[in-house]
């Protein structure tokens, strides 16, 4: 079932679109220029940009379900949910989507480039970020669910959801700077 969104924020999803797409050329177009100019240095530069990117995207799974929560709370219609609607969207389409996308093209470069893909702690970290990666489309249905003012989890749901990223980013982190196999 697809619901109607007022013209206005059909427009506004579309230049929220145009400008993550933008910025993710401009980005692409700095990766470029840093390999142009210090390609003895570009590999640096790009775990730099990982972590950038990694930072951005968990920042949003941290945030992201603490609005769930107090959307829930809001009534259907109301001018707190709208205003937690336009929140949702542009903290996914804005921010989470490019730096999700941007953590993936350059993580796998890195497992390529630094590893070929080998070892124990990066199948099992490649892993987790693929549950991740989940969790990730799970929010953007719940996005899609709240601004049609579908049906709603509950409060509690969203709290425990809110544990996942935190739960999957700490595996993460353990495996990539202890590699215990």
């Amino acid at each position: 079932m697809t619901v109607q969104q007022p013209k206005t924020q059909q427009g506004n999803g579309a230049k929220a679109a145009l400008r993550a797409g933008m910025a993710l050329a401009v980005f692409l177009a700095i990766l470029l220029t840093i390999y142009w100019l210090q390609p003895d240095n570009f590999l640096l530069y790009v775990k730099a940009f990982h972590v950038i990117a990694v930072i951005a995207w968990m920042a949003g799974m941290l945030y992201l379900p603490r609005l769930f929560i107090y959307h829930s709370e809001a009534e259907a219609g109301s001018q707190q949910s709208e205003t937690f609607k336009i929140m949702e969207r542009r903290l996914l389409k804005i921010i989470m989507n490019p730096a999700m996308m941007i953590t993936w093209t350059l993580g796998l470069y890195l497992a390529w480039q630094s590893f070929q893909f080998q070892g124990g702690w990066l199948h099992s970290k490649i892993a987790l970020v693929v549950l991740l990666t989940v969790v990730h489309v799970i929010f953007s249905r719940a996005v899609r669910s709240f601004a049609a003012d579908g049906p709603r989890r509950s409060a509690r749901y969203w709290r425990l959801m809110n544990e996942a990223p935190t739960l999957l980013m700490i595996m993460i982190v353990i495996l990539v700077i202890v590699k215990p196999f």
